[in-house]
């Protein structure tokens, strides 16, 4: 079962009213677009997903609720022009939630999980062919070594590269727990026992494989394009190199152009398009937390157009 995540300060933050166009950016099994589509019932609501599985749950679910929706199966790169294809250039909401479902994690043979056994795949869009066993099996040791330290945020990324390079020299790594055991024997005892080893490194190769941080750059430039004025953008995110591009891409649109800041009277050209709607980033309340603690290291941002 795929609990959403900040759920009531996601749905909140989008300013709702009964005639909405909004777009869900990453559906899933649909817990925020059910709550939308109950809430805008002469609105509209696009949502985008990859998934199959998740497209086939959402549809019935949402059927339930109203026909006022289209789901389009794709990537959220693709927003823009999948919207312009349906006539659509303005909206006056954007929700990205950048977790993995529950479902996609829990389902071993998508191979997102640590804990249990599968072939190493990873992928969020089944057509695509490029997958987690390519990767570990055929990255050098470099290549190895910087995704882990960069998208995994391991101190131990060059030692846990060597040992698969090592491994795969004797025999191709095929699933999940054979990854694992090799990524245990490459950090030290004491570190194994503060936090599950595999956990930075399974995060670092999800992102690789679906070049998530490409991909959200992109989007969020999309997105900040197709809001309204009083139109929203808000952003869910779960691991801090997701939020530092979120946080910076949101800052340097709701600041005065370096140019003239400073001056008394700015020209209005000048001033920015967009504002932060709250300062800091929302967490989840310690009552979530308790419920899902799946929810831990989630947090929300939100920016709005303002001409």
């Amino acid at each position: 079962m795929h609990v959403s995540v900040l759920l009531k300060e996601s749905i909140t933050s989008l300013n709702l009213n009964d005639d909405s166009v909004i777009v869900d950016a990453t559906l899933g099994y649909g817990g925020h677009s059910s709550n939308i589509l109950k809430r805008i019932k002469r609105g509209y609501l696009f949502a985008f997903d990859q998934d199959s599985e998740a497209i086939q749950y959402s549809t019935n679910l949402l059927n339930k609720i109203g026909t006022n929706f289209t789901i389009i199966e794709s990537n959220f790169s693709n927003m823009k022009d999948q919207l312009q294809k349906k006539g659509i250039t303005r909206v006056d909401g954007i929700l990205f939630d950048l977790g993995v479902s529950s479902p996609q994690l829990d389902q071993k043979e998508r191979g997102f999980s640590y804990h249990q056994d599968s072939k190493l795949d990873m992928r969020m869009d089944q057509s695509q062919s490029f997958s987690a066993y390519e990767l570990i099996n055929t990255y050098p040791k470099q290549q190895l070594s910087k995704i882990f330290y960069q998208y995994g945020e391991s101190k131990f990324a060059n030692n846990i590269a060597k040992k698969i390079v090592e491994y795969r020299e004797e025999k191709k790594i095929e699933t999940t727990l054979e990854l694992v055991e090799i990524i245990k024997s490459a950090v030290p005892m004491k570190f194994r026992i503060e936090k599950h080893p595999a956990k930075q490194i399974f995060q670092a190769i999800r992102i690789e494989v679906n070049h998530e941080l490409e991909v959200l750059e992109n989007a969020l430039t999309q997105a900040l394009d197709l809001v309204k004025v009083s139109g929203r953008v808000s952003v869910i995110t779960f691991h801090s190199l997701e939020d530092k591009i979120v946080k910076k891409y949101f800052k340097e649109n709701c600041e005065i152009d370096p140019k003239v800041k400073g001056l008394p009277d700015i020209p209005e050209e000048y001033l920015p398009n967009f504002r932060l709607v709250e300062k800091k980033a929302i967490l989840p309340t310690k009552e979530e937390l308790e419920a899902n603690p799946r929810a831990r290291s989630a947090k929300l941002r939100i920016i709005e157009r303002i001409k």
